[in-house]
């Protein structure tokens, strides 16, 4: 029933294979919530991680870290396995590492807010268009200036610089108002509160430690927990478009391989297209279309095929639905539009089967040979080899405790950026500022002095109330002149010598 270069998926009239060389084609799980769509996320996950190929996962409720622990099978698994007569079926495990956003069931995942870029974290702040200008300007400021912008603090720093700066910004980028910097500085505040705090730093996640195989060549399956991250629904769908956008912008070309690199299963895959702008539709649209010759597979998990978007669902080839439930209108167009993804199958009815389907079952399709999409069936999904379910908390330390990547990610790591430079040049301005101040001070104190001293010279002879001279002033004043005048011309006659003679 195992065959090399291709994935077991289950039975229908026959055994339904996704070939591997078409596994970068990426693919679609859909279905009601409890039909089964996590145990095929699972086989998928199991078969890619056997044949070699890394896997990154998103876990929303925290089913999928089982497959990191041998399978005791159940009953319902061996039953199901005999009746879709998969005779290779036996108990397995696959390696894992943890990841956690937060840093509290794995190891921390981090990105810097230049890697992030303005696009994305407008989505993240849910900013509107003028806001998300002043942030573009803000970060093309950061470039210009020479500034990192590693975590929160330095977006804070820099967007205060920037208010502080609006008028020269202004000038030179477009207009900056202090209403559209309190806006943003209010949405850091609230998306710090609901921990994007831990997200945004270093040591940022490198996209290398996503690839990794073990000693017997097994690819690691990456597993998100993402319960607590679904709290924060904004945040979780803006990671994973980044960590999308990153691996498009980081691998090289590869074309078409025998097997994808990665594999990306991307759960509650509506989340990224609730409320989401054109612009950014038509950006997923376009890593989504190009990232296959990057080597990668994006797997999108939703409860329907109208939570995403017709261009992107159209790049979808290989298709696993699940039952669908179509009390609603909008449930019975979710129907009519699974049903019109399927190459029809004559022996029945797509749009019936969809919702008469059991717990297990799918309708499945998917690439064959010159890639051409295989006709539907109706197919009993395989059981599971590791373990259905979550670990235990201990079990899943002792996974991160050993884990390849142990101690890369763990310690947090704050170098010098903008936060700190911004900072550094404050105080700067501020000594300039405060020894302009003293100097000037100086100046103005020694002029006092010297007017003070001026006026202390011209005061310093004392004065008479009267100008007429006292008998003895006057006869004092007429002795003195006779003397002088004697005086003088005795010092005429001496120096004149014999030009003069005496009187």
């Amino acid at each position: 029933m195992l065959v090399d270069g291709k994935i077991y998926l289950g039975t229908s009239d026959r055994p339904e294979y996704l070939a591997l060389k078409y596994g970068n084609r990426h693919g679609l799980i859909t279905g009601a919530t409890g039909t089964g769509k996590t145990v095929s996320l699972q086989v998928l996950a199991e078969g890619f991680s056997a044949a070699g190929v890394p896997v990154f996962a998103s876990d929303i409720k925290g089913d999928l870290s089982g497959i990191s622990k041998m399978g005791q099978a159940q009953k319902w698994q061996t039953e199901r396995a005999e009746v879709i007569g998969f005779d290779d079926f036996r108990d397995d495990v696959f390696p894992v590492v943890f990841w956690d956003l937060f840093g509290k069931q794995g190891h921390p995942v981090r990105a810097t807010i230049s890697e992030m870029g303005p696009v994305l974290l407008s989505r993240i702040l849910d900013l509107n268009d003028t806001q998300e200008g002043v942030l573009n300007i803000a970060f093309r400021v950061a470039d210009d200036d020479g500034l990192l912008l590693l975590d929160l603090k330095d977006l804070r720093a820099l967007l205060t610089n920037v208010q502080e700066r609006a008028k020269e910004i202004s000038g030179r980028y477009g207009n900056v108002t202090t209403a559209s910097i309190g806006a943003i500085q209010r949405a850091l505040l609230v998306l710090e509160q609901q921990g994007a705090d831990h997200f945004f730093g270093e040591r940022a996640l490198e996209i290398a430690d996503l690839m990794r195989t073990d000693s017997d060549g097994r690819g690691f399956v990456s597993i998100l927990a993402a319960d607590q991250l679904m709290q924060s629904p904004r945040l979780y769908s803006t990671f994973l478009l980044w960590l999308l956008s990153e691996l498009f912008e980081e691998l090289p070309e590869v074309g078409d391989l025998d097997k994808p690199k990665l594999v990306f299963f991307f759960d509650e895959a509506h989340l990224l297209f609730d409320d989401a702008p054109k612009a950014l539709i038509d950006k997923v649209e376009q890593v989504v279309k190009l990232i296959r010759s990057k080597g990668v597979g994006v797997y999108f998990v939703t409860q329907n095929p109208v939570d995403i978007p017709e261009s992107v669902l159209a790049q979808l080839s290989n298709r696993v639905q699940h039952a669908l439930r179509a009390y609603t209108p909008r449930e019975q167009k979710a129907v009519k539009v699974a049903a019109d993804t399927f190459r029809p199958n004559p022996a029945f009815s797509t749009s019936e089967v969809i919702t008469q389907m059991g717990i297990g079952e799918a309708l499945v399709s998917v690439l064959e040979d010159k890639g051409i999409p295989s006709m539907v069936g109706r197919t009993l999904i395989r059981p599971p080899s590791a373990q259905v379910g979550p670990v235990g908390p201990a079990e899943r330390e002792a996974i991160v405790a050993n884990s390849p990547v142990g101690g890369l990610y763990d310690s947090v790591i704050d170098r010098e950026s903008a936060f700190e430079i911004l900072q550094r040049r404050a105080r700067e301005r501020q000594l300039v500022e405060e020894r302009s101040k003293l100097e000037e001070a100086d100046r103005k104190a020694a002029e006092a002095r010297a007017k003070e001293m001026d006026r202390l010279q011209r005061t310093s002879q004392p004065k008479r109330s009267s100008s007429r001279q006292t008998p003895t002033e006057a006869a004092v004043n007429s002795f003195a002149r006779t003397v002088a005048n004697k005086l003088g011309n005795a010092l005429v006659r001496g120096i004149l010598g014999g030009l003069s003679g005496k009187r």
